[in-house]
Formats: C-alpha cells, sequence, structure tokens
C-alpha cells in the first residue's frame, strides 16, 4: 500500500491508517506509519509515537518528534499509569499529573491509549502536545480506533 497523495486532515486519518496498515502485518512498520500519519494530521503536536512493553517496563519504540524517554517502569508518568491501568489517559496540563515525566519539557498536554491484544499489553500510543487542553473527547475516541485497527493487524 501507498503513502496518502496529499497531506492528511484528523477527519481522514482513520480512513487512511486502515488503508495503510491493515493488511500489513509487521507491529513495527504498522507503528512507524502511524505515528507519521498522526504526526501529519493532527495540528499542535510535538511528539507521536508508541512504547512497547518490554521486560516489565516500557521502551521507546516508532514516534515522530524530539528525542524521548528511552525506558517508563510501569506505574510512573502517564504512559505508566496507562500501562498499569490499561485505560485512556487524557491529561489537560501534565504539570498537574503526579509523577509527570518530562521527556520534552515543551509538552503541555497529553493523551495515551493502551494498546492491549486482549488481555496481553502491546504497549501505549503516546501523543504530547505544547498546548494545554489539546485533546478532546473526539481526540480520545479517534486515537482508539486507530489502536483498534493496529491490534487487529497482529498476527
Amino acid at each position: 500500500m501507498s503513502a496518502p497523495a496529499q497531506r492528511l486532515t484528523q477527519d481522514e486519518l482513520v480512513a487512511a491508517i486502515n488503508s495503510v496498515v491493515g493488511a500489513e502485518p509487521d507491529l513495527i512498520a504498522n507503528m512507524a506509519n502511524i505515528s507519521a500519519m498522526i504526526f501529519e494530521a493532527m495540528p499542535d503536536l510535538n511528539w507521536a509515537g508508541f512504547y512497547l512493553w518490554k521486560e516489565d517496563q516500557l521502551v521507546l519504540g516508532p514516534f515522530q518528534g524530539r528525542v524521548a524517554c528511552t525506558r517508563i517502569p510501569l506505574g510512573k508518568g502517564v504512559c505508566g499509569a496507562v500501562a498499569r491501568d490499561r485505560e485512556t489517559l487524557v491529561v489537560p496540563d501534565v504539570h498537574e499529573f503526579p509523577g509527570h515525566i518530562a521527556c520534552d519539557a515543551a509538552s503541555a498536554s497529553e493523551i495515551v491509549v493502551p494498546v492491549l491484544a486482549g488481555d496481553q499489553l502491546i504497549g501505549v500510543l503516546d501523543i504530547d502536545s505544547p498546548v494545554k487542553g489539546r485533546f478532546s473527547s473526539k481526540d480520545r475516541v479517534r486515537l482508539e480506533e486507530i489502536v483498534k485497527i493496529l491490534v487487529q493487524t497482529i498476527g
């Protein structure tokens, strides 16, 4: 499958991701393309990517943005909390989140979606913005749908 011919919009994102990754079984390749497409389509982002669950911690996976934290312990920061609780978190102001890990000091808000294959934690999708309150309930639904598409590609 080829890349979209024009710049993506948020409204086109789910269908475009399904088109690009739907038939591809490689998890890392799909995470890389999803990160790139989210970073392109969603305005006001400074980071979009994945952390993979390995050796009882989250380890940096494919992403778009500035250099990131490489390892995150279970329960630490927003990503670690999502890995522990296995529920999406929308954080309007990361500076008010207890134990926030500042991988990029420019981040002001964050949304993190768990990537689960049945009961198995694969990792998390982490999206950061330099704008407080950037993420809406519509963003949450969209990103959870994107994670469902990714999980369907896992063999």
